[in-house]
C-alpha cells in the first residue's frame, strides 16, 4: 500500500476557503457581517497616523510593561497581563453591549472620557440582530 500518495492526497484536499479569512462558508465574502471591501483600503492606510492610532493602546501597554519590569521585576508585568486577559474574557451575551469596566479600571482609564465613550453608543449601533443567531455565531455553531 502506498501511504505516501495518500498523505499527499489528504494534504491537497484542504479547502481553499479555510485559508482566506475574508471568505464565508461558501467561499464568498460575507458582506453583511464584514461590510464591503475594496483593494485600496486593504493595501494602504488612508492617513499616515492611522497605523499609529490603531496600535496606540498596544504601544502604551508595552511601554508600561517595560517600565514596570525595570522597576519591580519580571513578575509585575506578567501578573498584570494575566489580569488583562481575565478582564477581557468577562463579557455579556453577544447581543448585549459590554462596557469592559474591569479592563478600563485595570488600565486606569475608567475616570477619563474619550472619543470611544461618546461615539461608541450601543443604542446608535447599526448591528442589532436576532439574539439566538448572534449567540450561535459567537459559539461557532452557525
Amino acid at each position: 500500500m502506498n501511504t505516501r500518495g495518500l498523505r499527499s492526497q489528504l494534504k491537497d484536499s484542504v479547502p481553499v476557503t479555510g485559508l482566506c479569512p475574508q471568505a464565508g462558508s461558501y467561499g464568498v465574502q460575507d458582506s453583511l457581517r464584514r461590510g464591503f471591501s475594496s483593494v485600496k483600503n486593504e493595501l494602504l492606510p488612508s492617513h499616515p497616523l492611522e497605523l499609529s492610532e490603531k496600535n496606540f493602546q498596544l504601544n502604551q501597554d508595552k511601554m508600561n510593561f517595560n517600565t514596570l519590569r525595570n522597576i519591580q521585576g519580571l513578575h509585575a508585568p506578567l501578573k498584570l497581563q494575566m489580569e488583562y486577559r481575565a478582564a477581557r474574557q468577562i463579557q455579556r451575551l453577544p447581543f448585549l453591549p459590554s462596557s469592559n469596566l474591569a479592563l478600563d479600571t485595570l488600565r486606569g482609564s475608567d475616570d477619563s472620557i474619550g472619543f470611544e465613550d461618546i461615539l461608541n453608543d450601543p443604542v446608535q449601533s447599526e448591528l442589532m440582530g436576532d439574539p439566538h443567531i448572534m449567540t450561535e455565531y459567537k459559539l461557532g455553531v452557525l
